[in-house]
């Protein structure tokens, strides 16, 4: 989704300089909101347009300010200065905001967006198929697109038994997955994307084989004991989810000894490679 918009906006502004910083905390692109603005207003003066536009939005109540902070951006004079920043999101908010011929195809494309996501929620199969279709598109093997849908269905699966022991919010999911993770792999799913040198990609589409069995292993064992047991809340599905977690990490350890080389790869299915720059040009 993501990578699809970014896809949209560097056809959109063509050979133009578009400051952009990756938030490791956060594991979002921010983006600066006077070049955004500079670009699709075709303004002289980008951040003069910028400051009359925030204010017309401050007096409206549009979020779009609200979600607007500031990161310490490279300018042309080679110093960093404290720039106003937003999301994807919020950069989209935006340029909606503004009266351009330059933010027609944007417009049209979210439009276009919303009217397919509204037909999902009345035939859920299309959703289903572009995920395949999606999948197809980036190399992916029809057998592993196979395995990859039904380890979400197993995904879901665990969650909905979670869900049964109380864990309700994304935050405790998320608790508990690292820490199955933690167990086979040594890593929180933070770590290991960071190790495998991923941002916003997922996890699961870049494991090896044998990295998505163990993960596999590790949420069905997961899942199986908290069946059998059915713990309440948060601490004692951890202490599940460590024993699920750690039953996938002893196959993991006999396997390396068989092999003699370690399971785990830094590699990624589809040869990533980022440069940490403060600023990236808009190519076609």
């Amino acid at each position: 989704m993501n990578q699809d918009k970014m896809h949209l906006v560097n056809k959109i502004f063509n050979n133009e300089t578009i400051r952009t910083i990756w938030d490791k905390e956060q594991e979002k692109y921010f983006i600066s909101v006077v070049d955004i603005v500079g670009v699709v207003s075709e303004s002289k003066d980008g951040r003069k347009y910028w400051n009359k536009l925030k204010q017309r939005l401050k007096e409206e109540g549009n979020e779009s300010v609200t979600n607007c902070h500031q990161l310490k951006l490279k300018s042309s004079d080679g110093k960093y200065y404290n720039t106003d920043v937003v999301d994807i999101e919020g950069m989209f908010r935006i340029i909606e905001s503004i009266p351009s011929k330059n933010a027609e195809p944007i417009k049209q494309w979210l439009a276009k967006l919303g009217s397919e996501r509204i037909d999902e929620t009345f035939d859920p199969s299309i959703a289903a198929q572009r995920a395949i279709d999606l999948y197809r598109f980036k190399g992916y093997d029809e057998e592993w697109i196979t395995k990859r849908i039904k380890g979400i269905q197993d995904r879901k699966k665990l969650t909905d038994v979670w869900q049964d022991g109380g864990i309700t919010e994304n935050k405790e999911y998320a608790i508990l997955t690292n820490e199955i993770y933690k167990e086979w792999s040594g890593m929180t799913a933070k770590e290991y994307k960071s190790f495998k040198d991923l941002r916003k990609e997922s996890l699961r589409d870049n494991m090896s084989d044998i990295e998505v069995a163990l993960a596999d292993l590790g949420e069905l064992a997961t899942r199986e004991i908290a069946k059998s047991q059915n713990p309440q809340g948060l601490d004692a599905n951890i202490a599940v989810a460590r024993r699920g977690g750690k039953i996938a990490g002893n196959t993991r350890k006999e396997l390396e000894r068989e092999i003699g080389k370690s399971v785990i790869t830094s590699n990624n299915a589809l040869n990533y490679e980022y440069v940490d720059e403060k600023e990236i040009t808009m190519n076609n």
